[in-house]
């Protein structure tokens, strides 16, 4: 079996990914969308169960899986979601001192991560989780479908 696309070319795929969220954050560096993008996957990660997280995980281009992945406690049992703005707060809370995460964090992390990896591995996967977890990554409904073709190929 050839190497995994994903594996191969990790460093573009999450350059594409990072430059996404950053600009439809409006932020100014890549330290400022890495944190908001731990954020985000840190609050999505906690409302799933381990084995749940794992599929999830599964899906992603492989520098995000590991940044999902990282960090995670299996044992701890899994909040339930709560709104969008309580998320939103929740995502903005990791390293207060350094975040500077927007309120449309999770609306352009969903964004950025729609537009690099395969939307029908990301369906898949989506279908076998709870509701909740589906709602969690919206496309933008103003998004015209060519905006969410792959960013890179």
């Amino acid at each position: 079996m050839p190497m995994p696309w994903t594996y191969r070319h990790g460093s573009r795929e999450f350059r594409a990914f990072l430059d996404e969220a950053k600009d439809r954050m409006g932020l100014d560096s890549d330290n400022m969308a890495y944190t908001a993008v731990d954020g985000v996957f840190r609050t999505f990660r906690r409302r799933l169960t381990p084995q749940q997280g794992i599929l999830f995980a599964s899906a992603l281009p492989c520098v995000l899986a590991a940044i999902f992945t990282r960090d995670g406690d299996v044992t701890a049992p899994p909040v339930p979601f709560a709104s969008r703005e309580d998320m939103t707060h929740e995502a903005q809370a990791l390293r207060p001192h350094h975040n500077l995460t927007p309120e449309n964090a999770i609306e352009a992390t969903a964004f950025a991560l729609w537009r690099v990896m395969n939307s029908a591995e990301l369906v898949r996967v989506l279908e076998k989780l709870p509701p909740e977890a589906c709602a969690f990554w919206p496309v933008d409904a103003v998004a015209v479908a060519g905006d969410l073709d792959r960013g890179i190929i």
